[in-house]
C-alpha cells in the first residue's frame, strides 16, 4: 500500500502536476477577483514530518498565519495553508487595495479584514487543488469552513492536530509561490490524507 512517507519520485510528479493545475484554476480566479494578473506556481512538491513542519517555517516561536480545514468525500483528510506573517500580510493588501480601494480606514476592522480576505483566498486556492484532483480522477472532495490562527508555528500546529485529529506522523508540501506585479509572496499548503485517502487518489490516477 502507498503511504504519504513512502511516494516514488513518480507519485510525487503526478501530484506536482495536480498542484499545478490547481494553482492555474487558483490564479485564474484571484486575477478575477482583483482584476489584475496573477501567476501561481507550485516549484516543489514533498514529504515532511509533521513534527519538522514549525522548523520548516522557522522555528516554533516564528509567527505565522495559518488557515485549516477539513476535506470530506471519497479521499477524506486536513489541508493547511501556512503564511509567513509579512507574506500574509503583503497578500492581504494587495487584494484590499484593489477591491476595497474606496473603504476608508476607520471604517474596517483591520484584523476582521485581515482574517476574511485570508479565509476567502484559502477557500479558493483550496477549491481550485480539489477541483484539479477530482477532474482528474472522478473523486468527489469538499472542504469545510475554513478556521484561521495567527500565532507562533509551533502552537498553530499543535491547534490543529488537537482540533482535527490528525492521524499519521506525515504532510504533503506543495509550495506555492504568488506573482503580483509588484509583489511576490510564498505560501505553503499542506495536505495531510487520512489513512488510505492517498491511495484512492492515486490509483484513480492510474499510478497506485
Amino acid at each position: 500500500m502507498v503511504t504519504i512517507e513512502n511516494l516514488s519520485h513518480l507519485h510525487l510528479d503526478v501530484l506536482k502536476e495536480i498542484g499545478n493545475i490547481g494553482a492555474g484554476h487558483a490564479a485564474t480566479a484571484l486575477s478575477q477577483l482583483m482584476a489584475e494578473r496573477i501567476e501561481m506556481t507550485v516549484p516543489n512538491v514533498s514529504i515532511l514530518s509533521l513534527n519538522k513542519v514549525s522548523d520548516f517555517l522557522g522555528g516554533p516561536e516564528k509567527i505565522v498565519v495559518g488557515i485549516y480545514m477539513k476535506v470530506f468525500g471519497d479521499a477524506p483528510g486536513k489541508i493547511m495553508f501556512l503564511f509567513n506573517y509579512d507574506d500574509a500580510q503583503a497578500l492581504v493588501h494587495a487584494v484590499t487595495s484593489k477591491t476595497l480601494s474606496g473603504v476608508m480606514d476607520g471604517e474596517v476592522d483591520k484584523e476582521e479584514l485581515e482574517q476574511s480576505v485570508l479565509q476567502e483566498i484559502s477557500n479558493i486556492m483550496t477549491g481550485a487543488y480539489l477541483n484539479a484532483i477530482s477532474r482528474l480522477t472522478g473523486l468527489n472532495m469538499i472542504s469545510s469552513v475554513p478556521a484561521y490562527a495567527c500565532d507562533m508555528a509551533g502552537a498553530i500546529i499543535n491547534s490543529a492536530l488537537l482540533d482535527f485529529g490528525m492521524v499519521g506522523d506525515y504532510a504533503m508540501l506543495i509550495d506555492t509561490q504568488f506573482k503580483m506585479t509588484e509583489e511576490k509572496m510564498d505560501g505553503h499548503f499542506f495536505l495531510i490524507p487520512d489513512p488510505g485517502s492517498l491511495q484512492v487518489i492515486l490509483e484513480a490516477m492510474g499510478v497506485g
